[in-house]
């Protein structure tokens, strides 16, 4: 998947990108032809997002002691 990401700019830099990719699909999607798997799919992204800052919240603080 690409190289640890342990600094907080390039943390931050990685959130965004990834925010940025979830509004495109966002933007792609139909609401008239989007099906229960299209919404799971959109709800995986954000769980994996929220994932993401969790982990690098807890870098963060085992760093900081």
């Amino acid at each position: 998947m690409g190289s640890p990401v342990n600094d907080k700019n390039s943390q931050v830099t990685f959130l965004k990108q990834r925010l940025n990719m979830f509004l495109d699909v966002l933007d792609a999607i139909d609401p008239e032809e989007t099906d229960l798997d299209d919404v799971d799919r959109l709800i995986a992204i954000i769980d994996e997002l929220e994932s993401k800052c969790r982990e690098f919240q807890n870098r963060e603080c085992e760093e900081s002691v």
